[in-house]
């Protein structure tokens, strides 16, 4: 088995995540209450972890709790990526930077977020079952009659646009004029991955000036260049990640081209899980949020040739 991992981003978080795995798994124990003296805050109090102020920092810590659980038992990975804020889960995971130091920075970039959002809000809608180029061409159409970008292309037939309302309707209905039936609406008040998220990304560009990051331990692939990250642009490309659209598919394609055959996905929710299953078999893609589907990997990976 040649194990790649895939960090949770946003979306999938859920009330009481982790409080199973605290109460049984030591190391996953270990990791929240270093979560907490980082924080200087209770973490292992459910309505603090799931308090929306502290997605960000829950999710990093629930996704590095469950990583060294895993690897106790199977090492490091062939390599990884993340959706987004799982990025920084994957560097933690490879070494690459310090656990305490990537919680307050994820938190210094929730709330740079929050502000991006509140002065430019923005909306974004999934597009499934089309093309890439039927999106790029409904993009332009729509930046007509206002802003509007492609900000996640998850699979090769679902991609996610956000950016103004005008701009954001316009290219709706360029699509279905087109044939494309379904055009999801995202419970989203900022656009995440296009440039309405500028003044976050600035000021996440002073903040991580003072971060030091280590050569990493594995490949982890980032959804901006969908390459490997690199130790001297590592900075930059988390910098750039913030406007620029995600491309998560092709993060899976470039583990499988290092021999990953079976993934893993850590942190809430089976959202990557699923991306990965149009790239590696179906029985090869796991995830991992509670006790019992960490049981269920560790008695499903011992099969998996």
């Amino acid at each position: 088995m040649k194990l790649g991992y895939l960090f949770s981003g946003q979306g999938k978080q859920f009330g009481k995540m982790g409080q199973d795995l605290y109460q049984q798994e030591p190391v996953y124990r270990q990791t929240i209450d270093q979560a907490s003296e980082a924080l200087n805050m209770d973490m292992s109090d459910a309505t603090v972890f799931d308090n929306p102020v502290n997605t960000q920092v829950a999710i990093v810590a629930m996704s590095t709790g469950i990583e060294r659980i895993i690897n106790q038992d199977f090492g490091d990975p062939v390599g990884a990526t993340g959706l987004s804020l799982g990025e920084y889960s994957a560097i933690v995971a490879a070494k690459g930077l310090d656990f305490s130091d990537a919680l307050q920075l994820v938190r210094d970039r929730s709330h740079y977020m929050d502000k991006a959002g509140q002065d430019h809000p923005g909306k974004m809608a999934a597009v499934l079952k089309t093309t890439a180029d039927m999106v790029d061409q409904a993009v332009k159409v729509g930046s007509k009659k206002g802003e509007i970008y492609v900000a996640n292309y998850n699979t090769d037939s679902q991609i996610v646009i956000g950016g103004s309302i005008e701009g954001l309707q316009a290219a709706t209905d360029y699509l279905h004029e087109h044939g494309v039936k379904r055009v999801v609406p995202l419970k989203m008040t900022v656009a995440s991955h296009t440039p309405f998220m500028q003044e976050a990304s600035d000021l996440l560009a002073k903040r991580i000036q003072d971060v030091s990051f280590n050569q990493l331990a594995f490949p982890v692939i980032s959804n901006t260049t969908s390459q490997p990250f690199e130790v001297n642009t590592i900075k930059q490309t988390l910098i750039d990640q913030l406007i620029n659209p995600t491309h998560f598919y092709n993060c899976i394609q470039q583990l499988t081209q290092l021999g990953v055959d079976t993934v893993v996905e850590l942190g809430p929710g089976d959202t990557l899980m699923k991306f990965a299953k149009n790239v590696v078999a179906n029985d090869h893609a796991f995830h991992i949020d509670s006790v019992k589907t960490l049981n269920d990997f560790r008695s499903k990976a011992k099969l998996v040739k």
